[in-house]
């Protein structure tokens, strides 16, 4: 992700305002929601390697498309092609190792190697934030033309990989199949029904905060060189925790990780609203090592209660809700963010964050408690 450091930027640049950036990524996560749950199912049938490979080629068009946009429609257009060719990738990633395990016996590894994949993703964002802040002092959308590059890759990446037999395929595609498997998920079966509505909230929050780093380094007057070094420093520290995300949690336990996990993402927010000042980078340092932590924690979770042949469409409501809940949340910050201020649209994610993460928090505990 070379051009997430000087996004905002870029945006700005063009014209658009806080409200219109959280508006258009709302629109990609609508994009996202239109196909999540269907292409985790697709997955399921058709094979999660035929599906990564469809998403990695609309994540490279979406960036030439951006490459070549300088206003909004182009850039609505751009995320809506990005927007479906996640939602291809999204759960058919994650079914794909935990599926390759359990054929090796290894499931119990699960954990471990998704920390080590989100870990290596954001030491290569990390990475990426340098570059591409170093790319953004020639021009704002010599990122964009390199990330064209970068997304292509993903497509011979998608070549090597090998489903293994274990994964019982379905044969067809049939809607009242999906619509089976979410009720299971989201009705029939309690315990995981709870686990995807706490750690979509979660998600949510994690995913909110990342469009309010800039306009924060921009409040505190952060030089622009240094946009891509923070941005590099912030995912290095997310890199480390989830690395060892599994260590944490063997030590901690379920219930205190839980309970670590909603105050310091809630928390976050709070701090970072009330510190005007570069001092206030750290508590956006607190909050990327938590989010480190929870993302492959909290899909462990849920792998463990998930039946393999339908593994994909599970984790895809999942990313169904946190996109859906994004694109609500999202646009309507923005337009706080923009009325307001900064501070305002921070306090209140936090308060919004907060609250819903504790009675989100309290059901899933009384189910886990009561097993």
């Amino acid at each position: 992700m070379l051009v997430m450091p000087i996004a905002v930027l870029f945006y700005n640049d063009n014209g658009l305002e806080q409200f219109e950036i959280l508006l258009l990524q709302g629109i990609y996560s609508v994009a996202i929601v239109a196909l999540e749950i269907p292409s985790g199912y697709i997955a399921d049938v058709f094979g999660r390697k035929k599906t990564l490979l469809i998403g990695s080629l609309l994540g490279f068009l979406g960036y030439l498309v951006y490459s070549f946009s300088f206003g909004f429609i182009g850039f609505l257009l751009a995320e809506i092609i990005l927007g479906f060719g996640q939602s291809l990738i999204s759960g058919a990633d994650s079914a794909l190792l935990y599926d390759s395990l359990l054929y090796q016996k290894r499931e119990k590894d699960y954990l471990k190697l998704e920390g080590r994949v989100t870990s290596l993703g954001n030491f290569a964002e990390a990475l990426a934030g340098i570059a591409g802040g170093f790319l953004a002092t020639y021009s704002l959308r010599m990122p964009y033309y390199f990330q064209a590059g970068v997304a292509f890759m993903a497509i011979p990446a998608a070549f090597t990989l090998v489903e293994p037999a274990i994964h019982n395929q379905m044969k067809e595609v049939r809607f009242r199949h999906i619509l089976q498997i979410t009720r299971y998920t989201l009705y029939d079966h309690k315990e995981l029904r709870f686990n995807i509505l706490y750690s979509s909230i979660i998600g949510t929050s994690t995913l909110t905060m990342a469009w309010f780093v800039q306009p924060y380094f921009k409040q505190v007057d952060v030089p622009i060189y240094w946009y891509g070094i923070l941005w590099t420093t912030l995912n290095l520290s997310a890199g480390i925790t989830s690395l060892y995300a599994y260590r944490m949690e063997k030590w901690m336990g379920r219930v205190t990780t839980i309970w670590l996990i909603t105050l310091f993402i809630s928390g976050g927010y709070l701090m970072v609203a009330q510190s005007r000042s570069i001092w206030g980078i750290t508590y956006l340092f607190a909050f990327y090592l938590v989010r480190g932590f929870a993302t492959p924690t909290l899909k462990d979770y849920i792998n463990q209660l998930t039946p393999s042949e339908f593994r994909a469409t599970v984790l895809s409501i999942r990313n169904f809700i946190i996109r859906l809940l994004f694109a609500l949340v999202g646009p309507f910050l923005g337009y706080v963010n923009d009325a307001y201020s900064l501070t305002t649209a921070l306090v209140l994610a936090g308060i919004l964050f907060l609250i819903t993460g504790l009675v989100s928090m309290v059901y899933y505990l009384r189910v886990f408690r009561s097993k």
